[in-house]
C-alpha cells in the first residue's frame, strides 16, 4: 500500500515539474521583486516557498488563460488577442496588472519592429549583392544570377519571419 502512495506522489511531482514554470526564472524574478521593496541585500527563498510561488504563478496563468480564451470563444473567434487578455485580467478582478501589461507590450512591439526593419534592410541588401555577383554557367563561362521569383522571395520573407519569433522567444 505505501509503495502505491510513494507512486502516486512521485507521479504528481514529476506533472507538476512538466507544467510548471522553470525554476530558476521564478527564483530570479522573486528575488528580484523582493530586492525591489527590500533593504536586504541577501534575500534568501526555502524550496517551499520557491515551489508555492512556482504553483501560484502557473495556477495563475490558466486561470488568465482560461478566461481569456472564454473572452475568445464569446467574440466566436480562435485565436486570444492581447485585449482578451485585458478584459481577462478584468473580469477576474486584476485591473491593476493592465497598464503595465500594455506598457510592456508596447515596448516589446517597437523592440520587434525595430528588430524587424534592420534585418529586412540587410536581407535586401545581401540579396542584391548576391544578384550582382557573376555565376559560372557549366561552361567555364560567367553569368549574371537571375532574379528569385515570388515564390522564393516569399520563402525567405516566411523563414526570416521565423527566425524573428524565435528570436524574440528567447528575449
Amino acid at each position: 500500500m505505501a509503495e502505491i502512495d510513494k507512486e502516486k506522489v512521485i507521479t504528481a511531482t514529476v506533472q507538476i515539474e512538466q507544467e510548471g514554470l522553470p525554476k530558476t526564472i521564478v527564483r530570479r524574478l522573486v528575488k528580484y521583486k523582493l530586492s525591489q521593496l527590500s533593504t536586504d541585500t541577501d534575500i534568501s527563498l526555502l524550496r517551499d516557498s520557491l515551489l508555492a510561488f512556482s504553483e501560484s504563478a502557473r495556477i495563475f496563468i490558466h486561470y488568465l488563460s482560461s478566461t481569456a480564451n472564454d473572452i475568445c470563444k464569446e467574440s466566436k473567434r480562435q485565436t486570444i488577442n492581447a485585449e482578451d487578455v485585458f478584459k481577462a485580467l478584468e473580469e477576474i478582478e486584476f485591473p491593476e496588472l493592465i497598464e503595465p501589461l500594455k506598457a510592456s507590450l508596447e515596448v516589446f512591439r517597437e523592440k520587434n519592429s525595430k528588430r524587424k526593419s534592420a534585418s529586412s534592410k540587410s536581407a535586401e541588401s545581401n540579396k542584391k549583392a548576391k544578384l550582382k555577383e557573376p555565376v559560372e554557367n557549366g561552361n567555364g563561362k560567367m553569368k549574371e544570377q537571375e532574379q528569385p521569383s515570388d515564390n522564393e522571395n516569399e520563402d525567405a520573407q516566411a523563414e526570416e519571419e521565423i527566425n524573428e519569433v524565435e528570436d524574440s522567444a528567447d528575449d
